[in-house]
């Protein structure tokens, strides 16, 4: 539940850092968790006989479970008490990983990642919450620092200790390894944090439990259909079109409800501010864009270069140097430079960086992209704060609680649907680039025969003259495919570069806004 300026703040007898390395271990975790299964996806998909797009659903159930409770953190906290809210999610979450690391099957995997999401959504607002309770106003911005930074280092390191756990042991052990950081954390946790006397003395009202339910059905379908999609061929499923139909009721109902009740689990009048709404649709299309990449770029390095899942972590790793060189960059020029200029400034950077990935081959060294991964990193930053200024920096400080639960449901809704487009896109161009191919050198054509002759002619001092034939023809056809689905990264970069180029004109509706960010975003 993220404090407000108008809270006064409750000194504890713990060290305000022992206070923050409790929460902050909490918040490491969850985002950790959030990218440490990028990597593995493919051997998670080989070790329980599922397809590549069925191994993203680990990804995308847990962002729309995590994106389910955001909004109703605040009421939890308020009738259970923040601390004791934290304690059960912390050991919720701890649990839930260790049934995702022993799930027999991609069901209970995900069934395990869904609770994993649910109890991970309120663990980023409450520890953010909590540390600007924990230190005196003056040491804030320490405080907001020491979480950028925690926010920041976890996505950096989540694939390259990922990979190194899948390949030195199983991709089960990425999802063991929270199991000794959530003991310590529930351990400091019951040891240091203390509920302040506005949080002891809350009343939290009466639960919106029709409002609740409702955000459960239509985020619940659009996960189905978005995991589902691909593999029944959309619309031409006829349940899909029923699963769409509950989705539009459930949204719709649950939109006119929130703007009716006076106690609903979303004000969603918030969205009458000018700068929110904007804000709202860019972190929609950059959540899009930013998990989208994330999930993408290893699949890259490990099915068209070969790389291990280690190796994949390593060379995406770079990004995190980016991002962590660009906070203190961003935040001198926040309060010196309109958010409008910094915002585009790093929307077109993430752009011509998608673009030059949109030109890559097969021939390019394991150091060709290293400049551009470090850019994309430096460009993330440059995205995300300004965006949380400019959408934040109008609202009134009641306002910015229930709009923080709003705007990180939306982004992670973007970063599903982010996901399950990626996926879709590298399938469905690649089956089309190969028939491209196909149509294009035939197979009675002058190149394709004096390929085959080369081929049959090496292959036979290897498998014999009279398996020669078969294991040439096997051979080429592994290049086309691998061909097509290079160029169906090629036209996935460059459909990214256009989103992100299209959200520039956005940028410009925003009102203009000074200083730093509230400090409830997040």
């Amino acid at each position: 539940m993220p404090a407000t300026p108008s809270q006064s703040i409750d000194q504890t007898s713990a060290n305000p850092w022992l206070i923050a390395a409790a929460v902050m271990l909490a918040t490491f975790m969850e985002i950790l968790d959030t990218a440490i299964a990028s990597v593995a996806l493919p051997y998670i998909a080989g070790s329980l006989s599922a397809s590549n797009d069925e191994a993203t659903w680990v990804l995308t159930s847990y962002l729309v479970a995590n994106a389910v409770i955001l909004p109703a953190s605040n009421w939890f906290a308020r009738r259970f008490g923040r601390k004791r809210f934290l304690m059960a999610c912390v050991a919720l979450f701890t649990l839930a990983s260790f049934l995702c690391g022993s799930a027999p099957t991609l069901a209970l995997l995900l069934l395990a990642r869904i609770a994993q999401g649910a109890s991970g959504g309120a663990l980023q607002p409450l520890s953010q919450a909590i540390l600007l309770e924990s230190f005196p106003p003056a040491k804030r911005g320490l405080a907001m620092a020491l979480f950028g930074l925690g926010v920041v280092v976890a996505p950096v390191i989540g694939p390259t200790l990922g990979g190194w756990l899948t390949d030195t042991y199983s991709w089960r052990y990425a999802f063991y390894i929270n199991l000794p950081v959530g003991a310590l954390a529930l351990f400091m946790i019951a040891r240091y944090v203390q509920d302040p006397p506005h949080i002891r003395n809350a009343v939290a009202g009466k639960f919106d439990g029709l409002g609740f339910g409702l955000l459960t059905v239509w985020t619940g379908c659009l996960q189905v259909i978005l995991d589902k999609g691909q593999e029944d061929d959309w619309f031409g499923a006829i349940w899909l079109r029923w699963a769409v139909l509950a989705l539009v009721i459930a949204l719709s109902w649950f939109i006119v409800h929130c703007l009716r009740s006076r106690n609903a689990l979303v004000d969603v009048r918030v969205l009458k501010n000018r700068n929110f709404l904007v804000g709202s649709l860019l972190i929609f299309s950059f959540g899009t864009a930013l998990y989208s990449l994330i999930t993408t770029l290893p699949l890259f390095f490990q099915e068209m270069l070969g790389y291990t899942a280690f190796n994949a972590g390593v060379a995406v790793f770079p990004r995190g140097f980016g991002a962590i060189v660009a906070l203190p960059i961003i935040t001198y020029l926040g309060t010196r430079v309109d958010t409008r200029y910094l915002l585009t400034f790093g929307l077109l950077l993430f752009g011509f960086l998608a673009l030059y990935f949109g030109n890559i081959t097969l021939a390019i060294g394991p150091t060709t992209l290293l400049i551009p991964i470090i850019a994309t990193g430096f460009a993330f930053s440059f995205c995300f704060v300004p965006i949380n200024t400019a959408s934040y920096g109008t609202l009134l400080p009641d306002e910015i609680g229930n709009a923080s639960g709003l705007y990180n449901l939306i982004r992670n809704i973007g970063g599903s649907i982010g996901i399950s487009v990626a996926q879709t896109l590298l399938i469905r161009r690649s089956a089309l680039h190969q028939n491209e191919i196909l149509n294009y050198v035939p197979q009675t054509s002058s190149p394709f025969q004096e390929r085959i002759i080369a081929l049959e002619h090496y292959l036979s001092l290897h498998v014999g003259s009279a398996n020669a034939l078969q294991a040439a023809r096997a051979q080429l056809y592994t290049e086309l495919g691998q061909q097509a689905l290079l160029w169906a990264f090629v036209d996935f970069f460059r459909y990214l570069a256009v989103l992100l180029f299209g959200c520039i004109a956005l940028v410009w509706c925003f009102q203009r806004v000074k200083g730093k960010p509230p400090v409830g975003s997040h």
